[in-house]
């Protein structure tokens, strides 16, 4: 019985762990998993310093002439006491001096040949910095199963941190099946096609952060099936796409149940690509997607998205939508969950007018899907919708409502 698109992506979260962890330079880590906790172990900023390039001064002397005869810069180790009746000039990040109870900007002090004249309307502890006011010593600044970007690494630097312990990259082993299928740098006879779909998985996998190795395309023997899949188990996952139909050499499945795949899901009840499996060979994960193009990038952008970011150890490892309305009136033949695809503006998702199963135009033009449920048969322009992007990411901890209503 094949499994709805929810029960697939509820298996997935359930059944596939997180990988094991490796230790990297913070500068490699950036589209890297955290694999733990980091806490700070000290205030930043660690000392009270001064917002503003201008001068330290007491409360009790706002609107008052006073001297200035000291200037504190940015790495010094001040040690003078402030006192009243004088200012201290300062330039920005410097350590306030002891007895500091508020900056005044350079621009709001009058400057005579001798003296200071500071405003009237000084306020305490203002444009100063205070030491933990960013990140708390003791306090948790780096979540495990975040994603590092660019800033994480400013933080993990802030805190003298020069390595970080992340999930390993993931391995990928992609292979086809077909006689017919060829690898589109060769030339191919009228009744041969080119192997479109692995370069496809191959790229897109890449584009995720993961390693990948392309196997040649098998030939649709289940003899030179399983000479394939031998070599690529130590991959923790392997992508065919073919093979699982109803076709006389339709036997991809035999040759991973002969090596001992636990099948998770053995359908998937979607319009298109009902033809997909999932399981394991000990810790290698297995998918078969459809042969035609179409139905495997959207199983690809469905589920195997979700595989990947679940091995990855990713907190925020299920699909995100973006709430949106139809630009345009879509028909649906109904009766079937399926997936539209459209392209998105910024505000309105436009279905695209062709999508065939078979195609590869659409593919290039979508920046996001639809799912919808079997007695949907029409989606009106204006009606709100629930998008999954494909062009960019964007996840979530919890279980969002992936169908619109």
């Amino acid at each position: 019985m094949a499994s709805s698109i929810l029960e697939t992506l509820e298996i997935i979260a359930d059944k596939i762990p997180s990988l094991d962890s490796e230790i990297i330079p913070i500068e490699n880590a950036v589209g890297r998993i955290v694999c733990q906790d980091y806490i700070a172990t000290f205030d930043l900023p660690r000392f009270n310093n001064s917002a503003m390039d201008g001068y330290a001064v007491k409360i009790n002397d706002a609107g008052k002439e006073v001297t200035s005869t000291q200037v504190i810069y940015a790495g010094d180790n001040p040690t003078m006491t402030l006192t009243e009746g004088s200012a201290i000039k300062i330039m920005t990040g410097a350590p306030i001096p002891n007895g500091c109870e508020a900056i005044v900007p350079i621009e709001n002090v009058k400057v005579t040949d001798t003296t200071l004249i500071l405003p009237s309307d000084i306020q305490l502890n203002h444009f100063i910095r205070m030491a933990g006011e960013d990140i708390k010593n003791g306090t948790v600044f780096l979540h495990r199963g975040e994603v590092i970007n660019a800033y994480t690494i400013a933080s993990l630097a802030s805190q003298g941190m020069t390595h970080v312990n992340v999930t390993r990259k993931i391995k990928v082993a992609i292979f086809g099946t077909g006689d017919e299928l060829r690898p589109h740098f060769e030339k191919i006879q009228p009744h041969q096609l080119y192997n479109s779909n692995s370069p496809m998985f191959l790229t897109r996998s890449k584009e995720l952060g993961c390693d990948v190795r392309f196997i040649r395309t098998s030939a649709d023997t289940i003899e030179a099936l399983e000479k394939s899949i031998k070599s690529t188990l130590d991959a923790d996952i392997i992508i065919t796409s073919g093979g699982v139909s109803v076709g006389d050499k339709d036997f991809t499945k035999e040759a991973f149940t002969n090596l001992g795949m636990k099948l998770l899901i053995d359908k998937i009840d979607i319009k298109p690509g009902k033809p997909t499996i999932v399981g394991t060979i000990n810790s290698t994960v297995i998918v078969n997607l459809p042969g035609n193009p179409l139905a495997s990038m959207v199983n690809y952008e469905l589920f195997v998205r979700a595989i990947i970011r679940k091995l990855s150890g990713r907190i925020d490892h299920r699909h995100g939508v973006i709430q949106t309305v139809m630009k345009n009136d879509y028909t649906a033949k109904g009766g079937k969950y399926a997936v539209v695809l459209g392209t998105f503006d910024g505000k309105c998702f436009e279905a695209l007018k062709v999508q065939m199963p078979g195609m590869v135009s659409p593919m290039q033009k979508a920046d996001g899907l639809l799912l919808i449920t079997p007695d949907v048969k029409t989606l009106k322009a204006g009606q709100s919708i629930n998008m999954i992007p494909i062009k960019w990411d964007v996840c979530s901890k919890i279980k969002e409502e992936l169908f619109g209503k």
